[in-house]
């Protein structure tokens, strides 16, 4: 048996996201989470070898990066990170 975990999502992005499973012929809302979590978790460029500590520092920095307004996207991001 598969393990079994509540996802909740805002009404907005519920709607949104059963509307693009309907066009894009997924079973269900079920199957496009499983699909979207195995794609992020399984792409080349996922990498586990962080620390704790990096990941800590990384999560600082893109806080502030947002805060002060200088994060746009995950393109901006991505430089900055380099």
């Amino acid at each position: 048996m598969k393990p079994q975990i509540n996802l909740r999502l805002p009404e907005g992005l519920k709607k949104v996201a059963e509307k693009y499973a309907k066009a894009h012929r997924y079973r269900n809302l079920q199957e496009l989470a499983t699909e979207a979590i195995r794609e992020k978790v399984m792409e080349k460029d996922f990498d586990e070898s962080f620390t704790n500590k990096e990941i800590e520092l990384i999560d600082k920095f893109i806080d502030a990066t947002i805060r002060k307004g200088d994060l746009v996207n995950e393109k901006g991001l991505r430089k900055a990170l380099r």
